[in-house]
This record gives structure tokens, C-alpha cells and sequence, in this order.
């Protein structure tokens, strides 16, 4: 049932913090794609090695993830305000650092400073920051926040492809450093305040004290969970993959760069326009629903890039990967608040945060290794519709699980596996 005015913690202000923390995370997300729209460019200062680059990306996503769980903790305790600051001078500092040039100061730049110290003190703390804003459309407002890192990829790899052709890759990122931090210091220190779920329990305003009651999930709680973070690593292994290498693959098929990078800002447009469709669907059928049909419908997608390459036929598997995919990373965060204590949260959406990372670090890393190899990406997008499949499959078997620990015994009208 809806909560009714007085019992909801959700206000004006709530979309506000929302609709900020979404440029929060355009900023900080616009970093990586850099790398992404140069990737035939790096490459080439190694001997054509696409996998130097895209381990770069997938380091970053890596250590965002890993980071995520020790920075949820942080923003926990000394609040996302500082989290976020420092995540941004981070960033700053890491695409310096990668400016020296690939392999290793490309590596560190990116894993160490960009991903475990950068990304990591805005991504996973954002999510919890801003679902403690909301409790009736919570799925909505993760849905928008979430949407920074496609709203990322639509706007910059245009802007990035004319300046790398420019000026550079280097220079590139170095004035993006400069830019993030012009953006994303002066709005945190602005519009971060306590969130309302903190800030009413103090006081004991029902909205912020109302706590559900636990719900059967049909498994022992910390085994659902552990296949809802196995789950998380195997979707986002192809979720990477055009991500990261669909403007390199789009060059190998005889279109430009700039047709590549308008694509990718296609695929991540159609992403963030729909995930906010996704979200109006989450609050209604719930995460774990949505998270099944994303998957269906992302490799469907997917296997797309396997049967066209023609340019009308790539836009349109783009178009159809974002529409797909663009469920999926919310829809856990919004799973975990639906399905375990509000308590938890501040380590369990990092955890199920980070293995989506692990997936997406290794799907770009094992595109670019299976490139080398076989000098093209078919092989790449086969093993990612195979990962896809068998996520669908434990998906799947967690909501069976869920619908049947729920369903209401004839004897006694109560669940079964209540106590699980």
C-alpha cells in the first residue's frame, strides 16, 4: 500500500538530491569513456594491442566495485559530501597520471586512482545516499541516478571523438580533469545534506521508523544473496562489451570514428531514456522481476551483433541493446532494499555493486583479449551471449524460489519457508 503524506519520507527536495546526484554521476562516469572512444589510438602506441586500453577500462570498473564496499562504509559514517570530493579530486588525478601513456601509468591512472579511490567514493555511496530519500518510488529515483554513467556515454564520446582528433587523447584528459572537479566539488559541498531516512529517525517520524517485515525468500538469506551477486557478475560480462568496444568493432567494419562514437551515443541515449521507463516498472512489478526481463531482453540484443554489419542493422541492434540492457543495474540496488533489511544496505548494495563491476570489468577486458587472439569480436559477443543465458537461468530460479516461498500455504495461510 502507498504510503499517504504524513507516513512518506519523499519531498520536493528528494527529486532535487536525485536529479543533482545525476550529474554527479555524469561527471564522474564521463572520465572512462575517454579511454573508450580512443581505444584504436592507445592502442596503437603498443603495437596495436586492444587489450592494454580496455584492461585500463575494466580496471576502473574493478576498482570502483572493490572500492565500493570500504567507501559505503566511509559515506556511512563521515557522510557522501566528502566521499564524493574526494572521489572527484581522485579522478582528476588519475587521468593525469594516465597521460604518461600505456601500459602501466594507463593502468594505475585508471585502476588505482579513477576506479578503487575515484569512482568508488561517488558510485556505490550514491545509490544508498539516494534511495534513503525514498520509499515510494525509490525504483524511479535509482533508476535516474544510475542513468549518469549512460547519460555519460551519450553526451561525451561525440565531444571526445572531435576532441581526441584535435588535440589528443592526453590533453583530453587532462582538461576533462580539470572540468569534473569544476562541476562536482561545488555541488556536493552545495546540495549533499543528511538524507531524510537518517536525519526523521532521529526525531521518530513514522516514515523513517515504519520498518517492514522480513521477507521469505525461499533460500537461507545469505545464499539468495550470493546468487543475486553471481547473477550480477554474469549479466554485466556482456553488458561490457559494445560498451566499451562497439566504436572499435564499428572501425573494423569499414565505418569511422565518428560514425562508431554515434553508436555508442545511440546504445547509451536509448539506455538512459529508457531506464527511466524501467524504473516506473520496477516500482510496480519489483527488482527482481525487472532484473529477469532485462536480462531476456539484453541478450536478445546482444545476439544481434552477432548476425549484422551493416550500418542501418548496427544502429539498430544499438538502439535495441540500450533498450534492453538499460533495467538491469538499478533494478539490484532496488532488489536489495526490497528483499533484505534497510540496515544492511550500506554493505549489501555495494556487494551486489561490485560484483556488477567484476562483470563489467571482465567482459571489456575479455573483448579485448579475445580480439587479439582471433582478430575479431564475434567470439567476444558469443561468449557474452552465453554468460547472459546462464544468468537468465539463475534469475529465473530466484524468483521462482521468492514466488514460492510466498505463496500461501492451503493448511495455514501463511508462506511457505516464512522462517527461511
Amino acid at each position: 500500500m502507498t504510503p499517504s503524506p504524513l507516513q512518506t519520507i519523499e519531498t520536493r527536495a528528494s527529486w532535487v538530491t536525485a536529479s543533482v546526484a545525476l550529474w554527479l554521476m555524469t561527471m564522474a562516469f564521463g572520465a572512462n569513456w575517454i579511454t573508450s572512444v580512443a581505444l584504436t589510438t592507445i592502442a596503437a602506441e603498443v603495437n596495436g594491442t586492444r587489450s592494454v586500453p580496455a584492461l585500463a577500462m575494466s580496471l576502473t570498473w574493478l576498482g570502483a566495485a572493490v572500492g565500493g564496499i570500504l567507501m559505503g562504509r566511509i559515506a556511512n559514517r563521515i557522510g557522501i559530501r566528502w566521499t564524493v570530493i574526494g572521489g572527484s579530486l581522485m579522478i582528476a588525478i588519475g587521468l593525469t597520471i594516465s597521460t604518461i601513456g600505456p601500459p602501466w601509468p594507463l593502468w594505475i591512472g585508471h585502476g588505482l586512482f579513477m576506479g578503487l579511490i575515484g569512482l568508488s567514493g561517488i558510485n556505490a555511496p550514491m545509490y544508498i545516499y539516494t534511495s534513503q530519500w525514498f520509499d515510494r518510488r525509490r525504483g524511479s529515483a535509482l533508476a535516474l541516478i544510475s542513468s549518469g554513467s549512460y547519460f555519460a556515454g551519450a553526451l561525451w564520446p561525440p565531444i571526445f571523438e572531435r576532441a581526441v582528433a584535435y588535440i589528443g587523447w592526453r590533453h583530453t584528459m587532462l582538461t576533462y580533469a580539470v572540468l569534473e572537479m569544476v562541476v562536482i566539488i561545488p555541488l556536493a559541498l552545495i546540495f549533499l545534506k543528511p538524507p531524510p531516512e537518517i536525519t526523521l529517525a532521529a526525531t521518530g517520524h513514522p516514515a523513517a521508523t515504519r520498518v517492514a517485515p522480513a521477507r521469505p525468500l525461499g533460500l537461507p538469506r545469505n545464499v539468495f544473496f550470493v546468487l543475486l551477486c553471481l547473477a550480477g557478475i554474469l549479466c554485466c560480462i556482456p553488458m561490457a562489451m559494445p560498451q566499451q568496444h562497439l566504436v572499435a568493432f564499428c572501425s573494423d567494419v569499414g565505418f569511422s570514428l565518428a560514425t562508431g562514437a554515434a553508436m555508442l551515443s545511440v546504445l547509451l541515449g536509448t539506455a538512459f531514456l529508457s531506464r527511466q521507463i524501467w524504473g516506473v516498472i520496477s516500482d510496480r512489478i519489483g527488482g527482481l522481476m525487472t532484473l529477469l526481463i532485462g536480462s531476456g531482453a539484453q541478450a536478445i540484443a546482444l545476439s544481434g551483433f552477432l548476425v549484422t554489419q551493416d550500418e542501418f542493422g548496427l544502429f539498430a541492434v544499438s538502439f535495441a541493446f540500450g533498450l534492453g540492457f538499460s533495467a538491469i543495474i538499478p533494478a539490484y540496488a532496488l532488489a536489495v532494499r526490497e528483499l533484505f533489511p534497510a540496515s544492511e544496505a550500506f554493505w549489501r548494495i555495494p556487494t551486489v555493486l561490485m560484483c556488477t563491476g567484476i562483470g563489467m570489468a571482465s567482459g571489456g577486458w575479455l573483448a579485448g583479449f579475445l580480439y587479439d587472439r582471433f582478430g575479431y569480436y564475434l567470439p567476444a559477443f558469443g561468449f557474452g551471449v552465453f554468460s547472459n543465458v546462464l544468468n537468465f537461468m539463475i534469475l529465473g530460479f530466484l524468483l521462482w524460489c521468492l514466488s514460492r516461498a510466498q505463496t500461501p500455504t492451503a493448511a495455514t495461510g501463511t508462506p511457505a519457508n516464512a522462517t527461511a
